[in-house]
């Protein structure tokens, strides 16, 4: 069971959003091989358990939990964005500033992350994230989407395949 907190505390739970940097590129689907493996290695070097995760096309959004004596949720971040930014083939537009600094085009640099606070926060963040792709108009039903661990909750029975995330979560705006 995640450890709830009220601030970044060894262990805790936290929902993220990570966007592209140019929202209308596909480049997390696209690619969607080279992020998994961005994860994966990231997981091996500085574990941590995803609880739940959607892949958009130009964002996604995660809950994670971390060991408990941790709390370095943001180097993971760069990490698994570099990784990724690594392993796909340039083409991005870059800023001058970009340039200047020798970076990709590719993430907004900074993240949005929440600290998980209780159980109920647990499970709205859960709802949101596995909604997220019906709210955003790329499926009808939550189940049809394939970047999702909605197909894990569903094996578990924590969901039915007919699933819809209840109002109060359809209206959340965390993009």
């Amino acid at each position: 069971m995640p450890n709830y907190i009220r601030a970044h505390v060894p262990g805790g739970s936290y929902f993220f959003t990570v966007a592209l940097l140019e929202r209308r590129r596909r480049l997390l689907t696209d690619n969607i091989d080279a992020l998994r493996e961005a994860f994966r290695t990231v997981r091996t070097q500085r574990p941590f358990r995803i609880e739940a995760i959607v892949i958009l096309p130009d964002h996604l959004h995660c809950l994670w939990t971390l060991p408990p004596d941790d709390v370095d949720f943001s180097t993971r971040w760069r990490l698994i964005k570099s990784a990724f930014a690594r392993a796909i083939a340039p083409g991005e537009r870059l800023s001058t500033r970009r340039e200047m600094k020798r970076e990709r085009g590719i993430w907004q640099r900074r993240f949005w992350e929440h600290a998980i606070r209780d159980q109920s926060d647990f499970d709205a963040h859960l709802d949101y994230i596995h909604y997220n792709p019906v709210k955003h108009g790329w499926v009808p039903r939550a189940a049809d989407w394939p970047h999702s661990s909605f197909h894990r909750f569903v094996r578990l029975g924590q969901y039915s395949l007919e699933w819809a995330a209840p109002v109060d979560i359809r209206a959340w705006d965390l993009e």
